[in-house]
């Protein structure tokens, strides 16, 4: 299933985790993963630790050489993909019983230059980087405390409290605070709203400041819903990082990316500039791609969307889950501390009836079951302001594919994913995925507001200086409006950014927001007392009720 949680005022870069009709479940892992037993009549039964499990089994089987045949087609599906959509660039890579069988580049790094994608192009992952980050804690758990000298790290656990390695974390609720659980903030299960803190970091705050915030935020039942939250999952891994005694940055590198040889990979936005090799960002403006003039910068989210990376390096990223694990043969993160990551814990799509079948969320990891009854891990990321990413896996069958592009969210990753997988497992392509995903796409981009068409007779507005003032909000801090040559002029955030506002009607004005969230007009309203604005409401800050600035 798709979790685009689509609502008024709520479009969201990393809404995409477990992909429509590709989410994933997991079986559970042994203590000594096994490859995959050849299968006479197929490609392979399931790995040794499903074999004596009953609900491990599809009765659908995949021939031998059906996931060759599969391969074979990604060229033609890619080339397809780029022509329909116009997305410039993209990488595709494939592995299958703990190979590597497929790594490709195809369209361009950015349409202002010739430079081709290829193998080693390094993109931004976007939310891909929630799974990146659940085998960083995997090998925090797996090696907490077995330090020869004990130096530099604390015992950890996927169910340790947060505010056992952060004391100053909160929610607004001080009795969930204190049983809020790396696992719960994996999970998207804490009750923060949906994509709390991500208008904080449009408006330049900071992670530090950010995770102090949430506190904030109004809660839902704990542990009893699904609310995709960037920052509450950021919060559980700094967490693990003050329990290991370094940056998140270094730990990712220390315990993923270096042993596993992903020399291309990092938790830095410099480090993504600073590659030579990589995609440049691109959006679609009235049919046109563009470079993207607003580039992303997710530091402040980074486990939770900062990752950057090639398909050769995310392709041995698979081959270690794949394997329980191991790469090449040896082991690297303990499986009992990695099967965590794909033990199903919440639905994170509503069911549309009584044969809908479910699909769950993991931990930083979508899982489910797909119609050939076959266990599925998948996630998808999304940058609006320029980035699509997808990875599907069949744990059954050893079997992964990743798609990186450098396109906003057209469908395209997603729809070649859907159309590989079904190749495999039924030999043909039986539904049009990519037209699916692109439709299912575009509900990102529907933008609600009060303020879409102008009054034919507006009421005046009252004189500048009445507007003219700081606001205070607690979750957002200061609002300054001020009077300029041009008009009214809105700061917002420590930096500040400065929006210009245009008269609508009477104490209303519209702006146009900025960041990864802004997708086009927003309005603010003054309500006055006597002679001067008492308070300033902020049409696109204004979820759970938080917008409203007082003087």
């Amino acid at each position: 299933m798709i979790h685009l949680n689509v609502e008024p005022m709520k479009v969201r870069p990393f809404v995409l985790t477990a992909l429509m009709l590709l989410a994933p479940v997991g079986v559970p892992a042994s203590e000594h993963p096994s490859p995959p037993i050849v299968n006479p009549v197929g490609e392979s039964s399931p790995p040794a630790s499903a074999r004596l499990d009953p609900s491990a089994f599809s009765d659908v089987a995949i021939p031998a050489g059906r996931v060759d045949a599969a391969v074979s087609q990604l060229d033609a599906m890619a080339e397809a993909a780029l022509a329909t959509t116009g997305v410039p660039g993209m990488a595709i890579g494939v592995v299958h019983r703990d190979r590597v069988v497929y790594l490709k580049g195809f369209g361009r790094r950015s349409l202002d230059g010739e430079a081709p994608v290829d193998a080693a192009t390094v993109f931004q992952l976007a939310s891909l980087s929630k799974p990146v980050a659940a085998t960083v804690v995997a090998a925090a758990v797996d090696r907490a405390g077995v330090d020869e000298d004990g130096a530099g790290r604390a015992a950890v656990a996927w169910d340790d409290p947060i505010v056992r390695h952060l004391p100053d974390f909160a929610l607004q609720d001080p009795a969930i605070t204190p049983r809020v659980t790396i696992a719960d903030l994996f999970a998207h299960r804490s009750g923060l709203p949906d994509h709390a803190g991500d208008l904080l970091e449009d408006i330049g705050y900071g992670r530090a400041e950010i995770l102090s915030r949430l506190r904030f935020y109004p809660l839902a039942p704990f542990r009893a819903s699904d609310a995709y939250t960037n920052f509450g999952l950021t919060a559980a891994a700094e967490a693990v990082a003050r329990a290991a005694g370094t940056a998140w940055e270094d730990l990712s590198q220390d315990l993923v990316y270096g042993p596993l040889g992903m020399a291309a990979t990092s938790s830095r936005f410099a480090d993504f500039v600073a590659a030579s090799n990589r995609a440049i960002a691109h959006i679609r403006r009235d049919g046109v791609w563009m470079v993207t003039p607003e580039v992303r910068r997710p530091d402040a989210q980074t486990p939770a969307g900062g990752v950057s990376s090639s398909v050769t390096d995310m392709a041995q990223w698979m081959r270690l889950v794949l394997a329980e694990g191991a790469l090449d043969g040896k082991p690297v993160i303990g499986s009992e501390a990695l099967s965590r990551i794909y033990s199903p814990n919440l639905l994170s799509a509503p069911l549309h009836g009584p044969s809908s079948r479910p699909s769950f969320y993991g931990l930083g990891l979508g899982v489910s079951v797909d119609s050939a009854g076959r266990v599925r891990w998948s996630h998808s990321g999304a940058f609006l302001l320029g980035g699509a990413t997808t990875l599907a896996m069949l744990p059954s069958e050893s079997l992964g594919i990743l798609i990186l592009t450098n396109g906003q969210p057209v469908g395209a990753p997603e729809g070649i994913a859907a159309s590989f997988l079904e190749l495999v497992e039924t030999g043909e392509i039986r539904h049009d995925w990519p037209a699916l995903y692109g439709s299912a796409m575009a509900g990102l981009y529907a933008w609600h507001t009060q303020f879409g068409e102008a009054p034919l007779a507006p009421a005046p507005a009252r004189p500048l200086d009445s507007y003219v003032g700081r606001y205070a909000n607690k979750l957002y801090g200061t609002a300054v409006v001020e009077a300029t040559d041009a008009g009214l002029v809105l700061r917002l955030g420590p930096s500040p950014t400065v929006l210009a506002l245009s008269h609508f009607d009477g104490d209303a004005f519209t702006f146009r927001p900025v960041g990864e969230n802004a997708l086009g007009i927003s309005g603010a309203v003054f309500a006055f007392a006597d002679d001067h604005a008492a308070s300033l409401q902020i049409e696109y800050l204004d979820e759970e009720g938080l917008g409203t600035f007082s003087r």
